[in-house]
């Protein structure tokens, strides 16, 4: 009897636990959805808010007015300024004043100074010709000054384009599959890649703004590649207009240049980890040997001296 009516309360406990447990899972993935749906409009809000302010900005009176007086976009403007201005995110005239009001201000300002830190500040003990020199090659550093954080800046949203690119052309790819046109799969994607790329998500709305009033849709793909700058931008914008073109589907080469773009993603992350080894061994020459050696030959060092 007593094994009767436990093995009963044991079978009653085992149907009724599962109707007593709360849905943790429904619980967690409505929690995981709530979250995602914040982070999206953060992420949207920002890109808005960036975008505002991007498109908004005009440039100093001051810095109009000495680019205009001077004209600076005859004798110091350069032919890859505009694209380069573009690739780094910066669009419309107010960008190019700037630049150029900085590349003229900028090699003046550091031979000016130079001048006063040595003949006024510090007195160095060296000829004149000397310190005209080094004013000199102040000014100079003054003129590529601009350049270089132009440079820069172009490589640190192409790092960030080309790192979130592949997964962008899987959300494409999805989104045409499921039968949305090219100019909403471009707003959708747009919307969802923020949060792993803002450049990006900035670049495919405009993609998606230029596609819906530019008569030819080529043009928007060839403005895309142009803006970006990365070869794996520029093969699939090019198989996006051959498709285009000649009408063959696009999902099957949104599919390989996705692949592509990943397997050259790994490929740079594995060149990365390659070349560690190499730039470990001046540290590890000059810091953990002689540690090591310390440690292996101070004790003995020690003794020897004590037994002296």
């Amino acid at each position: 009897m007593l094994f009767t009516g436990l093995a009963a309360t044991m079978t009653v406990v085992t149907v009724a636990m599962p109707l007593l447990q709360r849905d943790q899972l429904g619980r967690r993935m409505k929690a995981v959805a709530l979250e995602r749906d914040l982070m999206r409009a953060r992420e949207r809000e920002r890109i808005a808010r960036g975008s505002a302010i991007s498109l908004r900005r005009e440039p100093k009176a001051y810095m109009k007015k000495i680019v205009d007086r001077f004209d600076l976009a005859k004798h110091l403007s350069t032919d890859d300024a505009k694209e380069k201005l573009t690739m780094a995110g910066y669009r419309g005239t107010a960008p190019m004043t700037v630049f150029l009001f900085f590349r003229f201000v900028t090699p003046i300002a550091l031979f000016v100074f130079s001048l006063l830190y040595m003949f006024v500040i510090t007195h160095f003990d060296q000829p004149a010709v000397v310190k005209l020199g080094v004013a000199i090659f102040a000014a100079y550093v003054g003129i590529k000054a601009p350049q270089i954080f132009l440079k820069n800046k172009i490589s640190k949203r192409q790092q960030s384009i080309r790192r979130a690119f592949p997964d962008a052309l899987d959300l494409l790819l999805i989104c045409i599959e499921a039968g949305m046109s090219v100019e909403a799969a471009f707003r959708k994607v747009s919307q969802e890649i923020g949060e792993q790329s803002i450049a990006l998500a900035e670049e495919f709305v405009l993609t998606s703004a230029e596609m819906s009033y530019l008569q030819d849709r080529r043009q928007a793909y060839e403005n895309l590649a142009n803006r970006i700058g990365l070869d794996g931008v520029r093969a699939v914008t090019g198989a996006l207009i051959q498709s285009e073109r000649y009408g063959t589907p696009i999902a099957q080469s949104l599919r390989v240049m996705a692949q592509e773009n990943r397997d050259m993603r790994m490929n740079e992350a594995e060149k990365k980890a390659a070349a560690l080894p190499p730039k470990l061994t001046v540290p590890m020459i000059v810091f953990f040997l002689p540690v090591l050696f310390i440690v292996i030959i101070g004790p003995a060092i020690m003794q020897v001296m004590d037994f002296r």
